[in-house]
């Protein structure tokens, strides 16, 4: 079983690799050497590519995922004419951030500045000021750091390369206990442009219909979700609310655990939770609050009128990742078991339904 300071070297690793929607090679090499050192994890991938990795042996309870994307906003190149590449761009950031910022290209050392860039098409130029980048290759903001913080990481991509950490992490701890056979975790790809691996692993049913869903994201900070305050059990996103009776279970187990945590309805964007729901999963949230979400530094100021477009990287808290693995190991446990509600509130109707005469 990991420990914690081995749980923060995974989160360091996975969230410096360069990564896109459809190029998540790199983050499913990391995954797939990972999972290969442990003999009683059984990895596989559907059709989409899709990473699933579960654990060998007799389950006693239906499936218990936690599921989060190996994908992150990125520039990727289409076409090299001299000086200039052509890229589209992955994900969502606002046209402003792209204003004549330097982007890299890791693999091959190349580097430029972005000269054009058209919002509607996510489509735009760079010219180029160090070596060539190849067609299909991934390219990433320079980046700056904000003030160092105790309790945080800063890093390329925490969205949501910081789920992928959290997931491996809970799933190390579970794997010595055979009651806990039925935990397991979904990697996808291509959240960025639509929910689009999590989408098509329900609709061809990737895993089985009687399994519950944790839809692990890095979600922007709210006002009434802050960094730092715990892991964020998800009720609903900017699309859906999630399973009621999955949420209620795990946050009355997290209560009973002493696992500090917030319970929030994140909606500042949609997650993949919702695209399971909707195709008949049971499917819940969980999240860290996320400082510079997607890489948008000053981000609040920014869409106030009053602070640049910066591109910054990403933080998050480090105990509220510690947290969230915790969190995670007792999902597993308490999914299965009733709250108690309807006793709860049967015992006092019996006790005050005279009123009602």
């Amino acid at each position: 079983m990991a420990t914690r300071a081995v749980a923060e070297r995974w989160l360091e690793q996975l969230t410096s690799i360069p990564t896109a929607s459809g190029l998540e090679h790199g983050v499913i090499e990391w995954v797939e050497a990972w999972a290969a050192r442990r003999t009683d994890l059984k990895l596989t991938r559907d059709s989409g590519g899709n990473v699933l990795i579960r654990q060998k042996g007799r389950a006693k309870h239906p499936p218990v995922l936690a599921v989060a994307h190996m994908d992150h906003p990125a520039f990727v190149v289409v076409g090299v004419d001299g000086k200039e590449a052509a890229f589209e761009f992955r994900g969502g950031v606002n046209p402003e951030y792209f204003d004549r910022a330097v982007v890299d290209f890791p693999s091959s050392g190349a580097s430029g500045r972005v000269a054009s860039y058209e919002a509607k098409t996510q489509t735009g130029v760079i010219s180029l000021t160090k070596g060539e980048p190849a067609p299909g290759e991934i390219g990433v903001w320079r980046l700056k750091k904000g003030r160092a913080k105790k309790d945080r990481l800063q890093a390329p991509a925490c969205d949501d390369l910081a789920g992928c950490a959290a997931a491996l992490a809970a799933l190390d701890k579970t794997r010595g206990e055979p009651s806990l056979r039925h935990f397991g975790v979904l990697l996808t790809r291509a959240e960025e442009v639509g929910l689009v691996g999590a989408t098509h692993a329900a609709k061809n049913k990737t895993i089985p219909e009687d399994s519950r869903i944790l839809s692990i994201e890095t979600s922007r900070e709210l006002p009434n979700a802050r960094i730092g305050n715990g892991p964020i059990i998800r009720i609903g996103d900017a699309v859906t609310v999630f399973d009621q009776e999955l949420s209620n279970r795990i946050s009355h187990g997290a209560a009973r655990s002493g696992v500090r945590f917030q319970r929030k309805l994140m909606d500042g964007g949609g997650c993949e939770a919702s695209s399971f729901g909707v195709f008949g999963y049971r499917a819940t949230g969980l999240c860290l609050a996320l400082a510079n979400w997607h890489n948008r530094g000053n981000l609040d100021d920014f869409e106030a009128g009053t602070g640049d477009p910066v591109p910054m990287m990403e933080e998050i808290s480090i105990s509220d990742y510690h947290g969230l693995v915790d969190l995670l190991v007792v999902a597993a446990r308490v999914v299965d078991e009733p709250t108690g509600l309807a006793d709860r509130f049967g015992a006092a109707y019996e006790r005050t339904r005279q009123i009602l005469d």
